[in-house]
């Protein structure tokens, strides 16, 4: 296994890498809308989709992958209202790849954030 660190992405903010890479394979930590510095992005979910984009192609970058590799999305979402907002954000990133994708409704996230994603990426050799 090899661990994924970057300084282009919020750093781990616990006992945890922001991605292990196995087997050809990534398999990032939800990445929340922190930037690279550490600062918590406030606003809407639109403001934080953005910065949970950023992080995400910023580990899968320093993995050796990118947005048009991943496998499998897992969506955390405070608001389930918010859903509409946050999946044009998304669809956006990902244009005509279509990844499998779980949307999960939680009680809360870290820092209180609106939005955490995951991803599972080929990561190119």
């Amino acid at each position: 296994m090899n661990y994924v660190a970057t300084d282009k992405a919020a750093a781990a903010i616990g006992p945890y890498s922001q991605g292990v890479v196995s087997g050809g394979i990534l398999y990032s930590s939800g990445q929340i809308p922190l930037t690279a510095s550490g600062e918590l992005v406030e606003g809407t979910i639109a403001d934080q989709t953005h910065q949970v984009f950023s992080n995400l192609k910023a580990v899968l970058a320093e993995a050796g992958s990118s947005l048009g590799e991943v496998i499998k999305t897992t969506v955390f979402i405070k608001d389930m209202n918010d859903f509409a907002e946050m999946n044009e954000i998304y669809a956006a990133y990902f244009g005509d790849h279509k990844p499998a994708r779980s949307t999960v409704e939680v009680a809360r996230l870290p820092k209180d954030v609106k939005v955490e994603i995951e991803v599972i990426a080929k990561v190119n050799s």
